[in-house]
């Protein structure tokens, strides 16, 4: 589960977007876990028409998934099913990245592309009749030439995998198998595959193939979807028969989710991938200059990568490194000579993969270095310049250090170095060891590292933290130029002063970005 600043954050954007009834429901699912509805009405004490309006909301924004489990019957009963609602947390902060994800498709595919992705993102899920409708809602009619220059549009979208066809809309869950004592468990747990929470499951059961998911649209005319024997068993778990009768989702939230028409929406993982290739390419860039950044943008782009946090080196061959860097504005002018030079400054491996000479580059390393870049910053804006060099010294080596050797190192009064590395750890920032050294008699030493799991989880809650207050203050200017127009005043001031605050969320929003996605 995430941090508590986390949780309060996704409340926060669920608030600001759907209201505070939607928030309440979102927030008991967020806080504890997959509930059922009659659980939800237990918790939140609201009415079951209430619950389920809002599930309705949540579950076409893509912030909730349905699934459904057996529910025990007793002795010569039939058993039903029980639908489970859970919250997807990360698409929930993928919220605050619309702006984010619609200036990726304008720079790629340009504005029209962008204006239908925007109808998705506004309202979660929806059919190509239903974004056509949206697009042309100004027109006075809609041709026939107009309608199909909408389908190529959407179909390059598709293409690109900025946007894909939804989930299945709740799968059914067999229970895991009880047999296995804990004991047996323990034992067989080095030599087993890894076992996947009740939630992991739902999501492997409601996904659908590449190949479903990235089908383009043929005819316009009639968008059915495409259910036949497939449909229906793949809400069955893998390898086993439905052995229930009909699922119960509660008929005002089946008739609703469930469609005759295929639903579309954004495909958060590709705009990932995407913002994460920007930060790579950005660091390099600064680093390296413009013609590395080029290079290594070639290299991200034809190695067919599809997680932003797959961790597995990019590997691309020297002519589709080639023939990448040649479609970047000032490209053409690069030679080969050239392009080798900047792969061995980038550290690149020379591999046996594809035809031809082909390269390798890690960009784990890449993140890394800017989350230790991030974290410096930080350091250095809160506890100034002797701590920053301090922190750098004890980042970069990796392994502990003795406070005598620290502030020599550092180039720091050897009295000011104990107070900032007091401070450090005091921050968490820091761990410190406590050791006796017999060398010249009993001597208490304190040994000083960075242990980067911790300090990153640390430095993530704070990100949460500082981004909950910045939403919060925007809300807060948002009800007041809401009040000031009813008075019919200017708000000038006010949405100056929000938009500073957005801006300052965008850039928090990379940082944290940065480290939870990447």
């Amino acid at each position: 589960m995430a941090a508590q600043c986390g949780l309060k954050l996704a409340v926060s954007l669920i608030t600001a977007h759907f209201g505070d009834l939607v928030a309440k429901v979102c927030s008991c699912l967020l806080h504890r876990g997959t509930l059922s509805l009659q659980e939800i009405i237990r918790f939140t004490e609201l009415s079951s028409s209430q619950i389920k309006n809002c599930l309705l909301v949540l579950v076409q924004h893509n912030c909730v998934q349905a699934f459904s489990t057996p529910r025990p019957a007793g002795p010569g009963g039939v058993a039903k099913a029980v639908t489970q609602y859970m919250a997807l947390f990360d698409n929930i902060l993928h919220r605050m990245r619309f702006a984010k994800f619609l200036a990726v498709v304008r720079d790629d595919l340009g504005p029209q592309c962008e204006i239908l992705l925007a109808g998705l993102l506004q309202n979660g899920r929806l059919t190509f009749g239903q974004l056509v409708e949206r697009a042309t809602s100004s027109k006075p009619e809609v041709s026939a030439s107009m309608r199909e220059g909408l389908r190529a549009n959407f179909n390059r979208l598709v293409s690109a995998r900025y946007v894909e066809r939804c989930p299945r809309p709740e799968p059914f869950i067999e229970p895991s198998p009880q047999e296995e004592t804990r004991s047996t468990r323990r034992r067989s747990a080095k030599t087993s595959e890894e076992i996947l929470s009740i939630e992991q499951r739902a999501m492997v059961a409601a996904a659908l193939s590449d190949a479903e998911r990235f089908s383009e649209i043929t005819d316009t005319a009639t968008e059915t979807i495409e259910v036949k024997a497939t449909d229906h068993s793949s809400d069955v778990s893998v390898g086993d028969k439905r052995k229930y009768g009909a699922l119960e989702m509660d008929q005002e939230v089946q008739a609703a989710i469930t469609q005759n028409e295929v639903l579309w929406q954004a495909n958060f993982e590709k705009f990932l991938l995407c913002l994460k290739k920007k930060a790579c390419v950005a660091h390099v860039r600064s680093r390296f200059g413009l013609d590395a950044g080029a290079v290594l943008e070639a290299m991200i782009e034809s190695s067919g990568q599809q997680k932003a946090k797959d961790e597995t080196p990019v590997r691309a061959t020297m002519d589709s490194i080639l023939e990448g860097v040649r479609a970047k504005p000032g490209g053409i002018s690069m030679t080969l000579e050239h392009i080798r030079v900047i792969l061995d400054q980038l550290h690149c491996q020379s591999c046996n993969w594809g035809a031809g000479a082909s390269y390798s580059i890690d960009l784990k390393s890449i993140i890394d270095t800017c989350q230790n870049d991030e974290v410096e910053a930080l350091v250095l804006t809160r506890f100034g310049k002797e701590a920053y060099r301090i922190f750098r010294l004890l980042i970069k080596n990796g392994h502990p250090f003795e406070t005598d050797r620290i502030a020599d190192i550092a180039f720091v009064e050897k009295k000011d170095a104990q107070g900032i590395l007091y401070k450090l750890w005091k921050d968490e920032y820091l761990d410190m060891e406590k050791v006796v050294s017999y060398a010249a008699g009993q001597k208490e030493l304190f040994l000083w590292k960075v242990k980067k799991d911790a300090l990153w989880e640390h430095v993530l809650n704070d990100l949460y933290h500082a981004a909950l207050n910045l939403s919060q203050k925007i809300a807060h200017i948002v009800e007041q130029e809401h009040e000031v127009s009813q008075r019919r005043e200017k708000p000038e001031q006010l949405r100056n002063g929000r938009m500073i605050l957005e801006l300052s969320l965008l850039k928090l929003d990379d940082a944290l970005m940065l480290f939870r996605d990447f």
